[in-house]
């Protein structure tokens, strides 16, 4: 049984709740904004009203999107302004020459071939997700015209416990697309809020995927232009926000033994530009951070040398040597997991994207 429990207050505003360290930035960065926005719906939280939370036995993964993540803005704000990106970098396996999928650069289409592992044309098997905005009603499986599964599916039929937080309501998709298969769906505009949830269900719940969304990079480049000050400094209170996490992870020696974190991005954020639709190096460079205790540390191509490094270019899926891609992220979670791959997916298919 499915109950839709509503999280305490209204989101008027984005900063209202991000805390004392980070609120300050960003509201100073967001008077304009909320002097003028109008109050955005209240935000969701639909979970099983009566399971009990799942006792974690062992691996679990939690796997981060960070919307509009430009990889320059890492390396501008360098370790003093965004030490948790550094730190998940100098300690996990990484890339920050990753890709989007091919087709397109924009936040849906991308985040479903996350959750399938599938690229995004319908005609060549790929889940069909072309759109960027909220459509009730709509789910993957009629945009791909058959059956879809998802990472979700697979934890499920192996009677493991999934979450999914997210900034968008547009993420609603998800939940009509695979509703079994969610155990927790979160959404709340409120980035500072929404961590917070999911930091506390992580360590308290055990569920063995979790998939957190945040966007205030995305939100900013979409108002004032990709690096920007304000580009930046949304991109530096993410990377404060993420903090939290892993601090709640080093706080509890054995939680950390068992889990893993993979973060990268839906699409970059070109500079000065307030789209990131176009076909350009900074909109479908992404990074690709793989963070843990049993993660080997070092270049994820250094690692892998059955992909390749793009270096500058826009390589499509003929190739044989592929770029680590943001899709690659379904199938690693499950290996991580020792789980088989999602059925029908494409990228990472032969889960041999190792990081350990």
């Amino acid at each position: 049984m499915r109950i839709t429990e509503p999280v305490a207050g209204t989101v008027a505003c984005m900063s209202s709740r991000l805390g004392p360290a980070v609120g300050a930035l960003v509201a100073a960065l967001l008077l304009p904004a909320c002097a003028s926005a109008q109050t955005p719906p209240p935000p969701v939280d639909r979970e099983p009203g009566t399971a009990a939370p799942r006792q974690a036995s062992g691996t679990q993964v939690l796997a981060i999107s960070v919307d509009g993540l430009n990889t320059e803005a890492i390396r501008k704000l360098g370790r003093a302004g965004a030490p948790t990106f550094w730190r998940m970098m100098t300690e996990g396996a990484r890339t920050l020459n990753a890709r989007t999928e091919y087709e397109q650069n924009v936040t849906l289409p991308n985040h479903t071939s996350m959750l399938t592992s599938r690229r995004i044309d319908r005609q060549k098997s790929g889940h069909g997700v072309t759109w960027d905005d909220d459509r009730p009603g709509t789910t993957v499986q009629r945009a791909a015209g058959h059956a879809v599964s998802s990472v979700f599916d697979v934890v499920q039929a192996s009677d493991g416990g999934t979450a999914l937080f997210s900034t968008k309501p547009k993420f609603a998709l998800y939940e009509r697309s695979w509703p079994q298969a969610i155990d927790r769906f979160v959404v709340d505009e409120d980035q500072g809020a929404l961590v917070g949830a999911a930091r506390k269900d992580l360590v308290s719940a055990g569920r063995d995927f979790t998939f957190l969304h945040v966007s205030l990079p995305d939100r900013y480049g979409h108002q004032y232009g990709g690096m920007t000050a304000k580009y930046l400094a949304a991109v530096r209170a993410t990377d404060r926000q993420l903090g939290s996490v892993l601090k709640a992870v080093d706080a509890r020696p054995e939680f950390a033994r068992r889990l893993t974190i993979i973060l990268t991005a839906d699409h970059g954020f070109a500079p000065g530009k307030k789209d990131h639709s176009a076909k350009v190096l900074s909109n479908y460079r992404i990074p690709f951070i793989v963070w843990g205790a049993q993660v080997e540390h070092g270049n994820l191509y250094r690692l892998n040398p059955d992909y390749r490094d793009p270096r500058d270019t826009r390589p499509g899926y003929q190739p044989a040597r592929q770029p680590v891609r943001n899709g690659d992220l379904g199938n690693l979670s499950l290996d991580l997991l020792g789980l088989s791959p999602v059925p029908g997916s494409e990228l990472d298919v032969k889960q041999d994207l190792d990081v350990r």
